[in-house]
């Protein structure tokens, strides 16, 4: 292909990030220059830009799922858990409320420790229900 000098000025700055990427690529200046052009003036560039969005969006939006999903399964759990502590536990006379405080305190800070455990292994109790509630599902599977 025949090629023709052309004469462009750039700012200063725009000129550095051009030389900056050439150096790191290790390609030349023109050859950036003329990607940039031919991504700028081809006809599918907006096709391929909004492929691109749209994977990208796609992704968003299985994570987002992902998180609502975690959401109701942790609703659902602390509904469940405060439900039947409300049911269960009978109201203590006032002469035990202050050793019941105490023990109350006690489990607390051992409960706070486990999370503090489990979150430094990188273990997550929605995803051991999730694995329970799939092996379960698989079991009712194949028993049909």
């Amino acid at each position: 292909m025949r090629r023709e000098r052309y004469s462009v000025r750039l700012p200063t700055t725009m000129l550095k990030q051009l030389d900056d990427v050439a150096e790191r690529r290790r390609v030349g200046r023109a050859a950036i220059v003329e990607t940039a052009l031919a991504s700028y003036l081809s006809p599918d560039g907006a096709d391929q830009l909004e492929a691109a969005l749209a994977r990208r969006l796609d992704r968003i939006n299985r994570q987002l799922d992902r998180i609502e999903r975690h959401m109701a399964i942790t609703n659902e759990t602390l509904a469940l858990f405060v439900r039947t502590w409300l049911i269960q536990t009978p109201p203590l006379p006032d002469a035990a409320q202050p050793g019941a405080q105490a023990k109350g305190k006690q489990r607390y800070e051992g409960f706070v420790e486990a999370v503090g455990r489990r979150l430094a292994r990188g273990k997550s109790l929605i995803d051991e229900i999730t694995q329970e509630v799939e092996a379960i599902n698989a079991k009712d599977g194949q028993r049909e």
